[in-house]
């Protein structure tokens, strides 16, 4: 781990090439190489786009429905232009607002990112937007999130950085405590965690686990971050116990809630996207972090170019076993009807 200083957002690629340039922090691994100098490299154009005082706007939607701000279209350029000079192999490129392009002929590997996850709190220049970015073999070009084998998270304020691959583990630089930092909190009463309510209708969010928000907003602490990526990273850091993204299986137990997803997501379902998690999932295995789907599924079938609501998915993740059964058994996945929730439909 480097010695980075949080406040300062040290670039660990400073000074290099970023595909030949020799650096302790990469050696001779190029796709960390490339990762990390392409997730400094979108957080310095949006550094430097936020100091011209533009105010922040939404300028359409995402394929998937999301609204998209101007930093979007900051980020999102910023990968392409960098990747289109700096990528050393063939690659193609599957993004929140871009969706799929091919970078060369015959593309060897799949790079999913999210050039902000946590575009909200980015837009008002607070700490929880992130670039994420996921490597995965491009195979028959329908990768899963199985396939993933290299990661990289970057926090767009401060400049610290999360890495790791099949190969040489997990790395990181500008925290200021090492990471992985795992709690060792097994108690719902006492956890700190963040849950989800983009795209989520409150009354039945509040229905599922209102319960808990209240026997921990006191002796613990709740959040709502809008960024899936930042509230699984807080988890590795130690900052946060859980993290709880229960929308897409009330959709799936509850079909007659469609309409009322729909109303929230202008039209659309809003869940947790491939690229939401492509990274942070990864990353978070490496770290020790107990991680599935809210059904308690692993998370690897999901497809990384895959959008539909299908596909979508949902997540709790636990700094400890323990209190990821306790989330699983206590979240009142019937949302207090009297009848039975209807058979869960497969993916």
């Amino acid at each position: 781990m480097t010695a980075d200083n949080p406040m300062t957002g040290h670039d660990p690629m400073a000074g290099d090439n970023p595909v030949t340039g020799d650096n302790p922090a990469t050696g001779d691994n190029p796709m960390k190489r490339l990762l990390t100098s392409l997730g400094q490299h979108v957080r310095a154009e949006l550094l430097a786009y936020e100091a011209t005082g533009r105010e922040r706007s939404v300028h359409g939607d995402s394929p998937g429905g999301d609204a998209q701000f101007d930093v979007d279209e900051v980020a999102e350029q910023a990968v392409l232009d960098y990747l289109r000079e700096h990528a050393h192999v063939p690659a193609a490129l599957y993004t929140e607002d871009g969706s799929y392009v091919e970078l060369a002929p015959e593309p060897q590997v799949l790079l999913v990112v999210d050039p902000i996850d946590g575009t909200r709190p980015t837009s008002a220049g607070l700490e929880m937007g992130m670039v994420s970015i996921a490597a995965a073999p491009y195979g028959d070009g329908k990768p899963t999130l199985a396939d993933v084998d290299a990661a990289c998270l970057v926090e767009i304020k401060s400049g610290a950085w999360l890495y790791g691959d099949d190969t040489d583990g997990l790395d990181s630089g500008g925290f200021a405590t090492p990471v992985p930092r795992l709690s060792r909190n097994t108690d719902p009463t006492h956890m700190f965690w963040s849950i989800e309510f983009n795209g989520h209708p409150m009354d039945l969010m509040t229905a599922a686990y209102g319960h808990l928000v209240d026997s921990s907003a006191n002796t613990g602490g709740i959040f709502v971050f809008n960024s899936s990526t930042f509230s699984i990273s807080r988890i590795i850091t130690g900052q946060l116990d859980a993290y709880v993204d229960i929308g897409n299986r009330v959709l799936r137990d509850h079909p007659d809630t469609e309409e009322a997803f729909l109303r929230v997501g202008r039209g659309s379902i809003l869940h947790l996207f491939p690229y939401d998690i492509a990274a942070v999932v990864y990353l978070a295995r490496q770290a020790g972090v107990v991680i599935t789907d809210a059904y308690g599924d692993d998370l690897g079938s999901t497809s990384l170019v895959d959008l539909g609501p299908m596909n979508q998915k949902s997540c709790i993740a636990a700094a400890t076993p323990e209190l990821h059964k306790q989330l699983l058994d206590t979240i009142r996945w019937d949302l207090g009807r009297a009848a039975a929730a209807p058979v869960r439909e497969e993916s």
